[in-house]
């Protein structure tokens, strides 16, 4: 019997067919850009309109909670950081988890937002959740990993970077 060895080695542009294999692969990390997106949309403006967590101190403060796991955090350096300005901090957390969400589900600058949320996600692992034990108990490693493949592979569908790929083939005549 003689097998034939595929030389193919990207799959069609959408809307160039394919199979339903090859649209099952193109549109794999949509699904997770739409959850990461939205979750963390949601994270900033739960933090933005939370009047409890955007204080020095007090119940559900961020400058609370910063103090509370100060010492079992993997960095405490990072922590001691973050309470010169806790409220300060928080802002910067909650703006930040609304820009990544937001180029995430858009899909604009879709792997700069995801090295912004995996950096997010590695800063708060290594301060809130470093002492989640077991380890897997502590969302926010899981939410590291989450964003790697959207590092790796960007925004490839659906998204605005890749309308403006499209554009940009375009108007280059076809050899972007």
């Amino acid at each position: 019997m003689t097998h034939s060895m595929r030389t193919d080695t990207h799959s069609p542009h959408f809307g160039e067919g394919g199979g339903w294999r090859d649209n099952a692969t193109r549109y794999a990390l949509l699904p997770l850009r739409i959850f990461l997106g939205v979750t963390f949309i949601y994270a900033g403006l739960d933090k933005l309109t939370d009047s409890a967590f955007m204080k020095d101190s007090g119940a559900g403060s961020i400058g609370d909670m910063m103090r509370a796991v100060r010492d079992s955090s993997a960095i405490p350096a990072l922590v001691d950081l973050s309470l010169k300005s806790p409220v300060g901090f928080g802002y910067a957390i909650a703006f930040g988890e609304l820009a990544v969400g937001i180029g995430t589900l858009l899909g604009l600058f879709a792997r700069l937002a995801a090295l912004g949320g995996a950096l997010i996600s590695l800063s708060l692992w290594l301060t809130v959740s470093w002492a989640s034990d077991p380890y897997y108990y502590g969302n926010d490693l899981a939410y590291l990993m989450a964003w790697t493949p959207l590092i790796l592979a960007g925004a490839p569908v659906l998204s605005l970077d890749a309308a403006l790929r499209s554009r940009r083939r375009q108007r280059s005549g076809g050899y972007r």
